[in-house]
């Protein structure tokens, strides 16, 4: 068995969990960055959503939840967990399920919600205190299948809400490898208590110019969700596209001091 609570074990494991609509892909510009500051960095595929053996499972919370908890059951040391936009919700709900395997977690213009509400239910919240506000984001851009299971990015949408400040090869890349979301792997909603998920440090990270998940929502998660080390960025929702070498020079003298809290506690 492995000991996670080791201190003299120094491995340090950051596991990235994408949003809706993209892959395990969509952090493959930062991981090398990440890698040549000692990281071993896990990008996960999440059951559902278009990649890897597990493309026609089930998407929803538990599906999420489990396939990332099973990534940090087979490291040999306690993980950073970091979500990005729609990957902040199983982020949180993984640090629910074994606080024990998660050092820190990083919400990357990620959906901090608390139990309870979904990402519907803080729009229509955050509409009260700002008042005539577009926070639509991607929904405009969004084609629904017949059937209303799944939905999928249109290109023009996606450049627009999602890239507009990467590189414009990069950019157009990126969009290529969008894939149909199931529409139960977007309509989530955690369930969190003080006493697990409340014992995790946390980091946010705001992008001041996002245009899919708005800065009126992200600070309003932030406020909901208190206690949260808050990072910002000049940049559009992907920084680990946009501004990877920002991101990396902010963000890990942060995880690190997670890692090093986790290791003294033991």
């Amino acid at each position: 068995m492995n000991d996670k609570s080791s201190p003299t074990n120094a491995t340090r494991h950051i596991v990235l969990i994408h949003g809706a609509w993209q892959g395990s892909w969509a952090f493959a510009a930062w991981q090398p960055m990440l890698a040549a500051h000692g990281w071993q960095v896990h990008a996960v595929d999440l059951p559902g959503n278009g990649w890897q053996i597990t493309a026609d499972a089930p998407a929803h919370l538990d599906s999420y939840t489990a396939h990332v908890t099973k990534v940090l059951r087979g490291l040999d040391a306690p993980a950073i967990v970091l979500g990005h936009s729609g990957g902040g919700i199983t982020a949180s709900q993984v640090a629910e399920a074994v606080p024990e395997c998660v050092a820190g977690l990083v919400y990357l213009a990620g959906m901090m919600l608390p139990s309870g509400m979904s990402f519907i239910d803080l729009i229509a919240d955050t509409a009260v205190s700002a008042p005539g506000v577009d926070l639509a984001g991607i929904s405009p851009w969004l084609d629904h299948s017949a059937d209303g299971l799944f939905t999928q990015v249109r290109a023009d949408g996606a450049l627009r809400c999602f890239l507009q400040d990467c590189d414009p090869d990069a950019a157009r890349a990126a969009v290529a490898l969008l894939r149909p979301q199931q529409e139960s792997g977007r309509a989530m909603r955690n369930r969190l208590s003080a006493a697990r998920f409340g014992c995790v440090p946390r980091v946010y990270i705001e992008c001041l110019d996002d245009q899919s998940v708005m800065l009126p929502l992200q600070r309003r998660m932030q406020q909901l969700s208190p206690g949260a080390q808050r990072i910002s960025l000049d940049c559009g929702h992907v920084p680990q596209l946009a501004q990877p070498e920002l991101l990396t020079s902010l963000l890990l003298p942060a995880i690190e001091k997670f890692i090093h809290q986790r290791q003294s506690a033991h």
